[in-house]
């Protein structure tokens, strides 16, 4: 009896220590609703098993909760194990499963039918080493019919802007299982497409990221009805409402706290074209006095009376903003809030401060008046008309954000004012003509024959310069003007020009005006103009223009010289052997080019036709920068400098093998205007190329890898090494190090090479972050050997390895480190077993102990029962006596 209870012990110890995982498989929390139709998809997950990591699926259908007859339909292990009822519907694909994770699969209805309806199984074959847990969950989908119907009512073609739109759309279905409705309003303008308003499931709503703002102000407003209907009102609409608008019903499902679209339907309500109010606006100027005149003549002191006239066929729905203008210059303006607004920041008529005024008359009419004209008043006079709509909704009340539906203009009235206006005569003649680029240029501008000029008037002067055919751009430029209180009006080409003095205009005598160019450029040549004006004292004690009159113009020009340079690069020290200097000159001969500065790159190829590199550059302004080319840490071996006005001298000390190649400089002359201008590119030019060419027969290298075990079980160790060895001319060990990288090419999981570890030459180990559990270390063993461990390997550490290796060496000839090319190993493949044997020798280790115990007690009962039991005590033995009668006998 103590032996059958020791087994007993030793048994539920066992059950129990493999009850320490419990499996569980699940799936969603039914019941799942979907309609007849429709995709669906179903998740099933298994998690606290044992055995491999990717476990298998298989998926079955039951009518009833208990499952009483299940029908097979698909596996993720057997390929034949669908039922022949489904068998058809997995090959055409109708039905399907994917894998998810490792642990996770979905099962995917592409057309889910009535007869899908029932209670669906998931099961997961066991690989545990005890059974415990769930082996398999289900869950009931219900299909029902569909039964959504959207109904939207059909919309006007066209809507003159600032009316309404009504978007009435009915919404419906047949309530069998506890659904939820909601409805989408769409537009569609050109390509794109984007919601307006959605309503529901919840009786939330929802705006597109357009409409947004105008749901807030109330252009945009939600009429829920009865019986499914749902209306959608769009105030106010503009030209940008324009396009086809649709209506989307959905039907939803709650799940687990989640919203699920079962059905969606969308149909179209029609295409909306929004009559935009420019089409009907119209604009009308005419004069009170002469209505069917374009044209009236006043005298100087009358007062100028004028009418504007607006009608749209939408006119009561637009805010009106109306502007006079004299001339293409606004005069005075009625701002849609009423608000009368006088210009008096301009000349001309605008100059008449207080004189204009503007009212409106009637719906529709606006009259200026300007009082006591005189010739500055004269001109064309129109009149602008801006109509805005108010986009903001009715419930807003109006009067939120003005969108400017159309804007127009009116045919001009002429008003003339009859004066006697002055007269002069124009004489433009050089007096300075240059001759060649950087000469002076000086043109002089006379006024002769005035007459009618009244007292306290001026004269007033503008230049302008035309560029000579074939020059970029050949429009006239104003170079600037003189006004008639003698104010600099620089035009915006020679603004900075004329800053800084390089030109100047001035009034040397009342009647005359110079122009003066100091150092004149090439860009310079063309024809010139001068135009002087007349200015009169206004009424109101302002300076206005009255006339002006253009000279013939005179051009300016000489035989242009291009400017040409010469640079020579020439060897000054010769790198023989590696760590030596490398020396150059570049020299720079100029003609037709005085004072310059000169930008040097300082380029590089290995050979003839390969890639050009930068390796220094030098700016006008003695600044050296470095190219991209440049190694960092070699920065300090690389010198450029200005060694005399027109030379430039490179040195590249400690050259190296991969220094080796053709060098040149390339060369750009830049000039000045004036000091503290910025410098403009004149021309540029490259030198021969200079050779660097040196042979060095260094050591040779050569790598290998080797793994102690290819194949290892997981949590184990794998090492491998990365042998390098040296021939020919080999440095000692001081003189020689290496950097050393290790690479990974994942057995699962994509092809992807990544660098798991590294060491580089000065001893310094770096590892990369892994998605493994396992561990990774670097060591050097010897001279040339390093050794990689991989601690705690995982089943994702199975793949390729190899290792790059770039050998440094101190060079016996110049003393300066040297780097030899890289070199990569072969590869090696690592594999990380299935650990069955440490997954079965406990179980296997405790049932040979109880067998042994039971045994060895067995043998022990035996033997002490065969002792003391079973001894026969009435047995007495034959004497020796007697056995020898009988035998005498």
């Amino acid at each position: 009896m103590t032996m059958d209870k020791c087994v007993v012990t030793v048994v539920f110890g066992l059950l129990m220590l493999g009850g320490c995982l419990t499996r569980v498989v699940k799936v969603p929390t039914g019941p799942l609703i979907r309609v007849a139709g429709q995709p669906v998809s179903i998740r099933c997950d298994v998690n606290d098993y044992s055995g491999p990591s990717e476990q298998d699926f298989d998926w079955m259908i039951s009518k009833t909760v208990k499952g009483d007859t299940k029908i097979k339909i698909i596996s993720t292990f057997d390929t034949s194990y669908s039922d022949p009822s489904f068998s058809q519907r997995v090959a055409s694909g109708d039905i399907s499963v994917v894998r998810l994770a490792d642990n996770e699969v979905e099962l995917k209805v592409a057309e889910v039918k009535p007869q899908d309806a029932g209670f669906y199984w998931c099961q997961t074959p066991s690989t545990d080493s005890v059974i415990s847990g769930n082996y398999d969950a289900q869950v009931q989908l219900i299909v029902i019919p569909n039964t959504l119907e959207v109904s939207p009512q059909t919309l006007p073609p066209e809507v003159p802007e600032g009316n309404d739109i009504t978007l009435s759309c009915n919404v419906t279905r047949a309530l069998t299982y506890s659904t939820y409705l909601s409805v989408t309003w769409s537009m569609k303008s050109g390509v794109t497409s984007e919601d307006i308003l959605t309503f529901g499931p919840e009786g939330e709503v929802v705006t597109g990221g357009k409409f947004a703002r105008r749901y807030t102000d109330g252009g945009i407003r939600l009429v829920p009805g009865k019986n499914g209907l749902f209306e959608l009102v769009i105030s106010r609409v503009t030209t940008l409402d324009t396009g086809t608008y649709t209506c989307s019903g959905t039907e939803w499902t709650h799940e687990n706290d989640n919203w699920i679209k079962i059905v969606e339907s969308t149909k179209e309500m029609g295409t909306v074209k929004v009559i935009p109010t420019g089409q009907s606006l119209s604009v009308i100027a005419s004069s009170s006095s002469s209505p069917s005149s374009t044209s009236l003549l006043l005298s100087p002191g009358n007062t100028l009376t004028l009418l504007c006239s607006v009608s749209a066929d939408n006119l009561p729905a637009l805010a009106l903003e109306v502007t006079w203008l004299a001339n293409d210059r606004d005069l005075i303006t009625m701002e849609r809030s009423g608000v009368v607004i006088a210009n008096t920041s301009s000349s001309g008529a605008q100059g008449k401060r207080g004189q204009a005024s503007l009212e409106r008359t009637g719906a529709g009419q606006y009259r200026l008046g300007v009082r006591g004209v005189s010739g500055e008043d004269g001109g064309e006079y129109t009149c602008r008309v801006r109509a805005f709509i108010d986009k903001g909704g009715k419930s807003a009340g109006g009067g939120g954000r003005w969108h400017m539906a159309a804007e127009k203009k009116s045919s001009p009235v002429v008003v003339k004012v009859s004066e006697i206006k002055p007269n002069f005569t124009l004489t433009l003649a050089p007096v300075q003509n240059p001759q060649m680029t950087a000469e002076p240029t000086e043109l002089a501008c006379n006024v002769t024959n005035i007459v009618h000029l009244p007292v306290g008037g001026r004269l007033g002067v503008a230049w302008e310069h035309t560029p000579l055919p074939g020059d970029d751009p050949q429009a006239s430029q104003p170079v600037g003007s003189l006004d008639g209180n003698g104010n600099l009006l620089p035009g915006p080409t020679y603004s900075d020009r004329l800053k800084s003095g390089v030109i100047s205009l001035s009034r040397v005598q009342p009647n005359t005006f110079k122009l003066q160019i100091l150092r004149t450029q090439e860009i310079d040549m063309g024809q010139y103009v001068c135009t002087v004006s007349a200015w009169t004292l206004s009424s109101q004690g302002d300076m206005v223009k009255t006339v002006e009159y253009k000279s013939s113009p005179v051009t300016v020009r000489w035989d242009a010289k291009h400017p040409s340079l010469n640079v020579v690069a020439k060897r000054i020290r010769e790198a023989s052997a590696g760590g030596s200097t490398f020396e150059m000159s570049c020299t720079v001969s100029t003609q037709n080019l005085g004072e310059a500065g000169y930008s040097v790159l300082i380029q590089s190829q290995e050979s003839l036709g390969s890639t050009v590199r930068t390796i220094m550059t030098l700016s006008p302004d003695n600044v050296v920068q470095h190219g991209g080319a440049t190694d960092p840490n070699r920065r300090d071996s690389l010198v450029l400098t200005k060694s005399g006005p027109a030379e430039f001298r490179f040195r590249l000390a400690g050259v190296q093998l991969t220094d080796r190649g053709f060098y040149w400089c390339d060369i750009t002359a830049w000039t000045k205007q004036q000091p503290g201008q910025a410098w403009t590119k004149a021309t540029s030019a490259e030198s021969n190329k200079v050779r660097i060419d040196f042979q060095e027969n260094g050591p040779s290298f050569s790598i290998a890898i080797q793994s102690d075990d290819t194949s290892v079980y997981p949590s184990k160790t794998a090492k491998m090494k990365c042998s390098l060895s040296v021939s020919g001319s080999s440095p000692t060990t001081d003189d020689l190090a290496y950097e050393v990288r290790w690479f990974f090419t994942r057995l699962r999981g994509g092809q992807t090479t990544t660098q798991v570890a590294s060491v580089n030459r000065f001893g310094v180990v770096k590892t990369e972050i892994r998605n493994s559990s396992s561990e990774i270390s670097i060591e050097r063993t010897d001279a040339h050997t390093y050794l990689m461990n991989i601690f705690s390997t995982q089943d994702s550490d199975s793949g390729e390895y190899y290792c790059v290796a770039t050998p440094w060496y101190l060079s016996a000839s110049t003393g300066a480190w040297t780097q030899a090319g890289e070199l990569t190993s072969s590869r090696v493949f690592l594999t990380v077993q299935f650990a069955v044997w440490d997954s079965l020798k406990l179980p296997l280790l405790y049932g040979a102990s109880a067998s042994l115990g039971v045994g060895l007690f067995s043998l022990v009962l035996g033997l002490v029962c065969a002792q003391c039991c079973c001894r026969n005590t009435s047995h007495i033995p034959r004497s020796r006596s007697k056995l020898s009668d009988m035998e005498m006998d």
